[in-house]
């Protein structure tokens, strides 16, 4: 599982930083792409990566300003290209709207897909999807128009077989181990029953990560970001500017890091970064924020994150 920033800004595209658009990559896990806004010019950043527009699979939408969708039609309609097809559908999440705005815009422009778009405009709090392997929860912000945070659940993982065990009891490899790894019951051919789950280790936690929209500081932010192995969070603004952001709905950097500390995260990413903050005060905007929580890192973009498993 990696993560990786394609754009940290706010508002409209800089010369350092484009507009809001991640990735979280789960392509050792199930093999696809998971892009969270899609801001103007996305397909471009994507072309200086190594993703690949048809392993993106799903898109989850925070909310509906420019900055974040803008980049959606021209994605969509690249997508075709480049044998997504072959892939089936893509599914978009999103707020009520983002179904009319790229079914418009790929209307208006006579764009044809060669792929079909499951929309699911997000209209409850709560469990959005899940699989086998996964489970997303969505929960509302508080910004200027609705917005949505998003919790990403790996389901955990079975504990490891205890090989060495096995062979010192001379239980005979093969498709018995197999068998006692899913936790079921073996009949040995000298007659010994064994429980698979009496020789399997600990489980071992599934990670989670917490990416949100733009905000101000409202509970669901401590609810969606807790215990998160990852958590990426706005930070429009500086660590004097509370009274502003709360103006403009957007939070600070000292905000995001006491969120982060309460709610005890691994690690913290600071995002959509106000174009005001260049150089040495874009990374002032990390020295800051590491006052509060020491885990803090400015994301710029592509920057890339292997998001690992807990210690505990």
């Amino acid at each position: 599982m990696e993560i990786e920033f394609l754009g940290t800004g706010a508002g409209s595209p800089a010369k350092a930083r484009n507009v809001t658009s991640i990735a979280l990559k789960l392509l050792e896990e199930i093999n696809e792409i998971w892009l969270f806004d899609v801001g103007e010019g996305t397909q471009h950043q994507i072309l200086r990566t190594t993703i690949k527009p048809r392993k993106i699979a799903r898109i989850f939408i925070t909310h509906l300003h420019g900055d974040h969708i803008f980049g959606l039609p021209g994605f969509l309609s690249s997508r075709s290209f480049q044998g997504a097809e072959k892939l089936g559908q893509l599914v978009i999440y999103g707020p009520k709207g983002i179904q009319e705005y790229v079914q418009t815009s790929l209307r208006l422009s006579q764009s044809k897909l060669t792929y079909k778009i499951k929309y699911v405009e997000i209209d409850e709090e709560g469990l959005l999807f899940e699989n086998s392997k996964f489970q997303v929860f969505a929960a509302r912000l508080d910004h200027r128009i609705e917005c949505f945070g998003f919790r990403i659940v790996e389901r955990d993982y079975p504990g490891e077989l205890q090989v060495d065990r096995l062979r010192a009891e001379k239980v005979p490899s093969g498709p018995l181990y197999g068998k006692l790894k899913a936790g079921e019951k073996v009949v040995l051919p000298d007659g010994r029953t064994l429980n698979g789950k009496d020789y399997l280790g600990q489980p071992k936690r599934g990670r989670i990560v917490t990416i949100l929209g733009d905000t101000r500081q409202t509970p669901n932010v401590l609810a969606l970001a807790q215990h998160a192995n990852a958590l990426v969070h706005e930070s429009t603004f500086g660590k004097d500017e509370s009274q502003l952001a709360f103006s403009y709905y957007h939070s600070t950097n000292i905000q995001a890091a006491k969120v982060a500390q309460k709610a005890q995260v691994g690690k913290l990413f600071l995002t959509h970064i106000s174009a005001r903050y260049v150089g040495l005060k874009s990374l002032q905007l990390e020295k800051d924020a590491r006052t509060v929580f020491k885990q803090t890192t400015l994301a710029n973009d592509f920057d890339t994150f292997f998001i690992p498993f807990s210690r505990k």
